[in-house]
């Protein structure tokens, strides 16, 4: 296992080096530019030269690129055009929000789904199980914005429950508990928006793995020595079930991400999601690199920390 783990992070720098490679290119070639966006529209062509010679973007692409390498190896991710501060340290700001979010996300999607997944296969071909991947299948096929902007619209404008947008009361300066308390609040919608579409899957994903285990020997065994029905499902059918379950779930946070972009835009939350819709309207290089290389090397560590996970689950698999 060992030397399993550490062939894979071997393997780590040569696709982040393809991938930090193919992005640069990519956002340089793409319609826009940075200089207009941050200058203005009605600026003259010598101010234009000055502000692209100011961030090096009056050399050619492939000498900004060297460069860009090169501070990389250094730990500089650059220097944000719109902020006007270093990218590790914007990013650093909004990190904890996003982190917050994503993981409250993925709380609910776990505790929820899995407790759907195993209601469903407990039951199969009943009315529960029915209504159960009815709901899931709608879950999974709505759309994060509609979702979001359907939840302020009912919970928020018309039922008044939660607020509509940001993390914290602005006409309030909470500290402590009730700061929590205030957090947790705002972070209920987006976070149940950015959940439903994870939960429908887990528990589409964990009913099917339930009805497999459930008809396995071992599980009629456990059955046939009594142990009771909550043991069975648990530790005998459950465990086995969870193995598709950790393996779409753990190549689904880059979606998980996306997911956060259009629900951090619909409800103003201050992290990375709408961090990166800014910097791409505004056409801010440096930040779009230092986002797509922090969620690069999350999607490549989730996919290492799936694999060990397997070994857990199912001592049986060995990694050579």
């Amino acid at each position: 296992m060992t030397r399993y783990v550490l062939r894979r992070l071997l393997q780590v720098p040569t696709l982040l080096l393809g991938i930090i490679v193919f992005t640069f290119v990519l956002i340089h070639v793409a319609p826009g530019d940075p200089i207009v966006a941050l200058a203005g529209e009605y600026g003259n062509a010598a101010y234009y030269e000055e502000m692209r010679a100011k961030f090096g973007l009056d050399r050619p692409l492939s000498e900004q690129l060297f460069i860009y390498l090169n501070n990389l190896l250094h730990g500089d991710l650059g220097y944000a055009y719109t902020y006007g501060q270093p990218v590790v340290q914007v990013i650093l700001g909004r990190l904890p929000t996003t982190l917050l979010l994503m993981g409250t996300a993925f709380l609910l999607a776990t505790i929820i789904g899995l407790g759907l997944g195993v209601l469903a296969a407990h039951r199969p071909y009943t009315f529960s199980d029915s209504t159960i991947m009815l709901l899931s299948l709608v879950g999974y096929a709505l759309p994060v914005f509609w979702l979001a902007q359907l939840l302020i619209y009912v919970l928020a404008l018309q039922m008044g429950w939660f607020p509509i947008h940001g993390m914290t009361s602005a006409r309030e300066r909470y500290t402590g508990f009730r700061l929590a308390l205030d957090v947790g609040h705002h972070l209920v919608l987006p976070a149940t928006a950015l959940a439903v579409q994870q939960i429908a899957l887990m528990s589409r994903l964990t009913r099917a793995g339930m009805l497999e285990a459930l008809s396995e020997p071992y599980v009629l065994s456990a059955r046939a020595r009594g142990f009771v029905e909550r043991r069975v499902l648990a530790r005998h059918a459950l465990r086995n079930a969870l193995l598709p379950v950790v393996t779409v779930m753990g190549g689904r946070i880059g979606f998980l991400f996306a997911g956060a972009v259009l629900t951090e835009s619909v409800f103003a939350w201050p992290g990375l999601g709408r961090l990166l819709l800014d910097a791409t309207l505004a056409r801010d290089y440096p930040i779009l690199m230092g986002l797509f290389i922090l969620i690069s090397v999350t999607v490549i560590l989730a996919n290492l920390v799936t694999d060990l996970i397997y070994v857990w689950l199912d001592p049986r698999i060995n990694y050579t």
